[in-house]
């Protein structure tokens, strides 16, 4: 009796147990990790350049990336390599940031870059990438590399070959990016690092801007853009200084092109730009703090003269605000994007930006993960449900 007890008792603890684990597997969305891998060596100004100006874009591609209808979570990871200041002993290779979801972070450090002279390992800073950050175990989330650059592929210690093998491995694709022509990345072996770890070659025009096309769309989504930064509600310290950023952000994408302050304010009215570390209606509304726990010093000065339920009531009503606004950018852009396809119809095909490159990359090897691109919907109002830590 005491030994079938037992077994009952560990047979009940493991099926609940798998029970639990089960949900928190189908509870969990879907994952997409990138890392950006860019040579900030002395001639790679129009490279950072384009980076700048169309990480918006990039990011914006997945706002209708679902799978099996659910919108996966993205974490962008940056690193910087080739640049003489960096130190020799490392590779000259720099972690920028790590898997992040903190957009205004990458941006902010983008534009703090600055290119001089070095030697660019490529090998190296893909072996650093796929070792050192923290990547999916699943096979099912979709886990990629962009690298970029203009010198041989085959430069540094590291053998590009068996750097490249190494992440494919761990389910990591190596997507190249060549600036330059494509005869010169195919000889300097940049398709070759792309082949070896299923990945794509890409060349791209460093010179080249990203084309803006003026859309009667674009003057109310600039307004709405402005109306939007008006839901915010920073509290605490942090928070003062993450308001700050998000402004500097917005001033960075605007001085760096039309189409990245459009792009910007794109990815603003979606779920990918949250902010539960410093902003109320996003903590709060993922639960991830008690209105009642917020030290009164830590709030902005109008919300310390209301109530409790003030208060509450204040920052409900600027979370419906903040979801009519999104969803009414997400409608311009829509309208916006048919009409922008009718102008440049008749239009003659020029080398890819780095936005384009990665674009056309990543959709690719989304739907190999069975994500689909499906057409514009309502912001989701819980955009913290089954997030990943």
């Amino acid at each position: 009796m005491t030994t079938l007890l037992l077994v009952a008792m560990v047979t009940g603890i493991c099926t609940v147990g798998t029970a639990s684990a089960a949900k928190q597997v189908i509870e969990e969305k879907p994952l997409v990790q990138m890392a950006i891998l860019l040579d900030t060596s002395s001639s790679m100004s129009g490279l950072i350049d384009q980076a700048r100006a169309e990480l918006w874009a990039i990011v914006n591609e997945f706002i209708f990336a679902k799978r099996n209808g659910e919108a996966p979570e993205l974490r962008v990871a940056l690193y910087e390599y080739g640049k003489s200041s960096l130190p020799a002993a490392e590779g000259y290779i720099r972690m920028i940031v790590p898997f992040t979801a903190d957009l205004d972070k990458v941006s902010e450090e983008l534009f703090a870059l600055r290119t001089n002279g070095g030697n660019e390992y490529c090998g190296w800073v893909i072996k650093e990438a796929t070792q050192a950050l923290e990547w999916s175990n699943s096979p099912d989330d979709l886990k990629v590399i962009f690298i970029a650059g203009n010198e041989p592929f085959t430069q540094g210690p590291v053998d590009y070959r068996q750097a490249c093998k190494g992440a494919v491995a761990k389910g990591i694709v190596v997507n190249t990016i060549h600036c330059g022509t494509e005869k010169v990345g195919v000889d300097s072996k940049w398709k070759d690092g792309a082949m070896l770890a299923d990945g794509q070659y890409l060349n791209i025009d460093q010179s080249r801007t990203a084309v803006h096309v003026a859309a009667p769309q674009d003057k109310k989504i600039a307004e709405l853009g402005a109306m939007l930064n008006d839901t915010y509600i920073a509290y605490g310290h942090a928070g003062y200084l993450a308001l700050k950023r998000q402004s500097m952000q917005d001033r960075n994408a605007a001085a760096a092109s039309p189409e990245a302050i459009r792009q910007r304010v794109v990815t603003k009215s979606s779920l990918y730009y949250r902010n539960e570390a410093w902003d109320l209606v996003d903590s709060v509304g993922a639960k991830k703090v008690k209105l009642e726990d917020v030290k009164e010093q830590d709030l902005p000065e109008k919300l310390r003269k209301m109530s409790i339920q003030e208060r509450k009531t204040y920052i409900e009503a600027k979370a419906r605000q903040r979801v009519e606004i999104q969803q009414r950018i997400q409608e311009l852009n829509e309208q916006r994007k048919k009409y922008v396809a009718e102008q440049m119809s008749e239009q003659q095909p020029q080398a890819d930006t780095l936005g384009v490159a990665v674009i056309k990359a990543v959709h690719d090897q989304a739907r190999k993960k069975n994500f689909t691109f499906e057409s514009s919907e309502k912001p989701s109002k819980d955009p913290g449900r089954g997030t990943r830590q």
